[in-house]
């Protein structure tokens, strides 16, 4: 092999490795980042599926315990506020009216629980903002502006 073919020039300093195959190191280096957007927009999709798994978890908790508040209300409270209302009814000489009031208080009880539940479903956040926040400033990262973020 000649000076020439090893990269040296004919006053004998060596060529700059920019001149021989920068094509092939820019390709590779596009493939490259490529390959990371791609592995980034992987991590990004199975976050959001993280964030949505602990958002689902929250709302069946709150389910249950809905579903707990109905079954106390049911089972628990039928027989005592039977008792309930024929002792109240037995002490104003009217039965029927004693379980008529003791029925509506029972509603009453019934409605505190389940307004208790529905709030719990209401605060959960069913959506990853966080995610959505890091996705937003992707752009910008990548560009090296990290200066963009804001926390709400």
């Amino acid at each position: 092999m000649t000076r020439q073919q090893e990269g040296f020039t004919p006053d004998g300093l060596r060529q700059p490795e920019a001149e021989h195959g920068a094509g092939e190191n820019i390709a590779d280096l596009i493939r490259q980042l490529t390959g990371q957007g791609t592995h980034l927009a992987e991590q990004q999709l199975n976050l959001v599926k993280a964030e949505v798994r602990e958002s689902v978890h929250e709302v069946k908790i709150a389910a249950g315990e809905m579903a707990g508040a109905a079954v106390v209300g049911i089972a628990g409270l039928g027989v005592t506020l039977m008792g309930l209302g024929y002792l109240l009814g037995a002490a104003i000489d009217n039965v029927p009216l004693g379980v008529l009031i003791v029925g509506v208080a029972t509603l009453i009880l019934a409605y505190v629980l389940y307004s208790a539940g529905s709030k719990k479903v209401s605060s959960a956040h069913l959506t990853p903002d966080r995610t959505v926040r890091t996705i937003e400033r992707t752009p910008d990262a990548a560009r090296g502006n990290l200066t963009s973020e804001t926390r709400p």
